[in-house]
């Protein structure tokens, strides 16, 4: 694995950095924090949409849409009724369909459940080869990048949130092991290498934007180590992204190294309640308010 040769520094948040977040100005609508588009789901995969937008919406962003195959409107309508459902047809996305959701967002997130069937690359392709929104791209999304290099340019001026099995896929099948001693290392070359903004997920996850200074976080733990943590890790950034819009253009660093910050907050404030070792995911989501209140 390529180390770099510069002199890389790290940094950490305590909660004076939570005064960072956009401000929530009493005269206001659902409209002032922004809307995020969870481009998210598939067969059989309706619980990380649910979970990335309902982290979303916990996380401030003043309207969630869901762009999904039909199959999963009824479960989701039931499951967050606050959420917007838009669908399209799982065999043949619809280009229209998927082109006046994501001009309706401030911010999206794809990838949480989407798959890696033909039909997921044509709605990933879709919804990132012409946008200029602020974009979280995670999980299925990252998979189907990783199997068409020629994909890679849709990486600049994204977030992308990988674990070290997706990282070690990114980088051309790289040992996960080596990935895992050389975090800092490894998030700061590939985010320089593809103009992105790489949010490596370990027990110590990893911000980089290719710049020297790289956000190490320094909370968390064990039972976060769970399904679905990374759908409402993604979401988390997403509603920060949706209420940067406020203040353009986003700060895509400031709004991921905050976002695994909060997320990591709400983790211990999940486990202080129940233990490390019975937190689920959406008990991260319903500690979000404690991070924030």
């Amino acid at each position: 694995m390529k180390s770099s040769d510069q002199n890389i520094s790290t940094f950490s948040y305590d909660r004076s950095a939570l005064s960072r977040l956009p401000a929530r100005p009493k005269r206001s609508n659902k409209g002032t924090f922004g809307r995020v588009l969870c481009v998210c789901g598939s067969k059989n995969m309706s619980g990380a949409a649910y979970l990335c937008a309902k982290a979303a919406y916990r996380m401030g962003a003043g309207l969630v849409e869901i762009l999904t195959p039909e199959c999963n409107r009824s479960i989701l309508a039931t499951l967050l009724p606050e959420a917007i459902i838009t669908t399209y047809s799982y065999e043949y996305p619809e280009n229209a369909v998927i082109r006046e959701a994501k001009d309706r967002a401030d911010a999206i997130v794809i990838g949480c459940g989407l798959g890696t069937s033909l039909s997921s690359k044509k709605v990933l392709y879709s919804v990132l080869s012409d946008t200029k929104k602020p974009c979280v791209i995670d999980a299925d999304a990252l998979n189907i990048i990783a199997k068409d290099k020629e994909l890679f340019p849709l990486l600049k001026g994204k977030i992308i949130t990988p674990h070290p099995a997706e990282m070690a896929r990114l980088m051309g099948d790289a040992d996960i092991e080596a990935i895992l001693d050389n975090t800092v290392e490894t998030a700061y070359d590939f985010a320089e290498k593809h103009g992105c903004i790489c949010v490596l997920k370990t027990h110590e996850t990893v911000v980089s934007d290719g710049s020297l200074s790289v956000y190490e976080n320094n909370c968390g733990n064990s039972g976060m180590a769970t399904g679905g943590s990374g759908d409402v890790l993604a979401g988390i950034i997403g509603g920060i992204l949706a209420q940067m819009k406020n203040t353009p253009p986003a700060d895509l660093t400031l709004s991921a190294s905050l976002g695994v910050y909060i997320h990591a907050l709400a983790g211990d404030c999940a486990a202080a309640h129940l233990g490390e070792r019975s937190v689920m995911a959406s008990d991260i989501i319903d500690h979000i308010y404690e991070v924030l209140k």
